[in-house]
């Protein structure tokens, strides 16, 4: 049992992802005590001590610039751990027991991270979460409670899409142009140009040996964007297929929680959707209007860990007033550069 007069926040709030993991501690008021933010975590069972490691260490930081001594109880009152890789009701219960193991909150939620962005983009509870960041992932909530989830794990889950999907599509594409198994396209130059390599096959190449990290096939997405927008054929097909991956999603979450006449709202996040592409956002509004022709589509480009701490706060019976405060104060600023850090 905890300690009561050992100092500690209300809310630990947590959001994960291929690219990032944010960690931000909360007062019961809404006010962010301190954040911090680490390196990527897919949390899939063969990288799990990793992101176990990873999470603990982004934790630690953001306790550290709160300003809260080590202590012998739990951190916070309420933990969400907001993760990309809780996609099946297995992976849930093994991130929660790695979590019970930190003792870093009284109470653990873990969620996938579309529930963080659907959180963050709604007050209403309920509605449709899309995530299209690294990978492709949705979720559902109905008025009456009940869930969608899928598995998105790949094409074994019957799964496209995403920022990881488009940049493979968009090399390969580019070296089945090049060597004339497929149509030509921009991106056979683009790429390469981008990478300072004289041809798409040296862009595999860089990639296979290391040169290149896996890191930067975030930059192919934004490559690709470019050349539909120019007119390309092939580029603009890939952004059609994603859109139309997006709305595969959504739209089947809607129809299986009966939704369709509902004013059902959409919020999408993830960093592909935020660089708000006319042509893909375009195709998902018109796709997703099809099936609910009175549907709210939002996309959102506030940090979704915001939703993880709005969920804390619920869980706490926070006042509307509260959690507008924490509305307000957390930003992608804030995480950034953390409150409480002495030239941050």
């Amino acid at each position: 049992m905890s300690n009561s007069s050992e100092p500690r926040a209300a809310v630990l709030a947590v959001d994960g992802g291929a690219s990032k993991i944010d960690a931000v501690l909360l007062t019961a008021a809404g006010e962010v005590l301190g954040c911090a933010r680490g390196e990527g975590t897919s949390f899939d069972p063969e990288d799990h001590d990793r992101s176990v490691a990873v999470l603990a260490a982004t934790v630690r930081e953001a306790r550290e610039r709160a300003g809260i001594p080590p202590g012998a109880g739990p951190l916070a009152q309420v933990g969400v751990f907001c993760m990309a890789g809780a996609d099946l009701p297995a992976d849930d219960r093994r991130i929660a027991k790695a979590l019970a193991g930190l003792r870093l909150a009284d109470d653990l939620i873990v969620r996938n991270d579309t529930f963080a962005v659907l959180r963050a983009g709604s007050e209403r509870g309920w509605g449709i979460g899309v995530v299209c960041g690294t990978g492709l992932n949705c979720s559902g909530v109905g008025p009456d409670g009940r869930i969608v989830r899928y598995a998105a794990l790949g094409l074994i889950s019957g799964d496209e899409g995403g920022g990881g999907w488009l940049a493979e599509m968009g090399i390969g594409s580019a070296v089945r142009g090049r060597d004339g198994r497929g149509p030509r396209t921009a991106l056979e130059r683009a790429i390469p140009r981008h990478f300072g390599v004289r041809s798409p096959l040296a862009v595999v190449e860089g990639f296979h040996t290391g040169r290149f990290n896996g890191s930067q096939m975030r930059d192919v997405p934004p490559l690709v964007f470019h050349c539909a927008a120019e007119g390309d054929e092939v580029a603009g097909g890939l952004v059609d297929t994603l859109a139309d991956e997006i709305v595969g999603m959504a739209a089947s979450a809607i129809r299986r929680l009966r939704l369709t006449r509902l004013d059902v709202e959409v919020v999408l996040g993830g960093g592909v959707v935020r660089g708000g592409d006319p042509r893909l956002m375009s195709r998902v509004r018109e796709g997703l209007l099809a099936v609910a022709p009175a549907a709210q589509i939002t996309p959102f480009a506030g940090p979704p860990v915001a939703g993880s701490a709005l969920l804390g706060l619920d869980r706490l019976g926070a006042s509307r007033a509260t959690k507008q405060v924490l509305r307000e104060t957390l930003s992608h600023e804030t995480l950034v550069a953390p409150p409480n850090v002495p030239g941050g």
